[in-house]
């Protein structure tokens, strides 16, 4: 395949990076409004994350199998569609005010962003040079930076009120006071999603008119696979096991540092929930898509591992100020964090597939997808200790913690 002739499908799927950011970096923001909207604490405000993450744990490995069974291009196709109705369903949703039905609709978006990036990884690895496979995939990755910078300025603009009543002063109004509020708070979500609903099908439609060619390495011996092998054996490389614990661990830091900011920020500085989404799009996720370019660019003279190394011990020590001090030292060490963790999911991922088959690479693809379920698991662990310890900002603690074990990754997990 020539470089002309993977130039149009590599610019296709990197803009499917920006859809799983918006699923992700929008749940930071539904999180302190849905707590509002539903009265809900830390712990069950956090289930909004356990349902998305666990929709990856659960629709992964079919992913990869209906990817290796039908192509690329089916499996993006039905990634999207999945995507589109989840967004729809979240219409119906806010207006019965039902939790248990918005969070059904949110594991439907993630299972087609589950589609999507079992699709998306694995393929911007395969095309081209595997020299520059990694600088490839972070460099698409980067876009989803842009994501993550939107996703929380434009969900705090048109989803957060910027109301906030106390809990005496809802205690003190009247239920049909109560009630309309609540219904007004639910009621934000829905142009929004369906803005995003629309932004999916026109995307949707755009990749049904066009030709995705599969991988090189397919297309040199003039097959493409059919087959659904699945095998544990996977397991067999050191390096790829690894991988997927260490991506485990770093997703559910980034879902857990992100979660609870708003939170977090209101604790340590008293700060309102509309600057604090604002101060979390425009500083710290701008700082997440700049980390993504620059690491791109230091690679070229720093081994991949080495900066996973570096960058996870400089999350633990930042996530140790925020812990332990206060006020804005312990805000703008938070708001940090993000631009040192960017790397660390496509870098995870592209040393965790080295050396592996086409094939391999496929069902490799699925389990790494699969770890993403650390963002169901570290959110709730935070939310757990948030409401025993009566301090979100010792909830911090957790992905502190989590990040040791990506810095092991880098340093000695790697190695093949």
């Amino acid at each position: 395949m020539s470089k002309k002739g993977v130039l149009i499908p590599i610019i296709l799927v990197t803009s499917l990076f920006f859809l799983w950011a918006l699923l992700h970096n929008l749940n930071p923001i539904l999180i302190p409004h849905l707590r509002k909207a539903f009265a809900l604490d830390d712990l069950q405000s956090s289930l909004i994350d356990t349902s998305a993450y666990i929709s990856y744990f659960v629709v992964a490995i079919p992913a990869g199998l209906y990817m290796q069974r039908f192509g690329y291009k089916k499996g993006v196709l039905l990634g999207l569609i999945l995507y589109a109705i989840g967004a729809l369903l979240v219409i119906p949703a806010a207006s019965e005010r039902n939790y248990i039905f918005f969070l059904s609709a949110i594991f439907v978006i993630a299972a087609g962003a589950t589609f999507l990036e079992t699709v998306a990884n694995p393929y911007i690895a395969v095309l081209g040079d595997k020299e520059t496979a990694t600088q490839r995939l972070n460099f698409a990755q980067s876009f989803n930076g842009l994501g993550a910078v939107v996703a929380p300025i434009l969900g705090g603009r048109f989803i957060l009120s910027g109301i906030e009543h106390s809990p005496e002063k809802l205690a003190a109004m009247s239920p049909e006071s109560l009630n309309s509020y609540l219904q007004s708070e639910a009621d934000t979500v829905k142009v929004p999603y369906l803005v995003i609903a629309g932004i999916v099908v026109a995307l949707l439609l755009l990749f049904v008119v066009t030709k995705l060619p599969e991988s090189q390495e397919e297309e040199s011996d003039g097959t493409h696979t059919v087959g659904t092998n699945f095998s544990l054996k996977i397991f067999k490389h050191k390096h790829f096991l690894w991988a997927v614990v260490s991506q485990f661990f770093y997703v559910g830091a980034q879902v857990g540092v992100g979660s609870f900011f708003i939170r977090y920020a209101n604790h340590v500085t008293d700060m309102g929930e509309k600057n604090a989404a604002y101060l979390f799009g425009s500083v710290a996720m701008v700082g997440f898509m700049l980390g993504r370019f620059s690491g791109t660019f230091l690679m070229r003279y720093i081994k991949p591992a080495s900066l996973l190394a570096a960058y996870g011990l400089l999350c633990t020590l930042l996530l140790l100020v925020a812990v332990f001090s206060s006020g804005t030292v312990a805000l703008y060490a938070l708001v940090a964090v993000p631009f040192f963790m960017s790397i660390m999911y496509p870098t995870i991922f592209s040393l965790g597939i080295q050396n592996l088959t086409s094939e391999e690479t496929k069902i490799a693809s699925s389990f790494l997808v699969m770890s993403i379920i650390g963002g169901a698991v570290v959110p709730l662990l935070m939310g757990l200790v948030s409401v025993a310890a009566n301090s979100i900002q010792i909830a911090y603690l957790v992905p502190l913690i989590c990040f040791l074990v990506v810095f092991y990754y880098g340093w000695k997990g790697y190695r093949i």
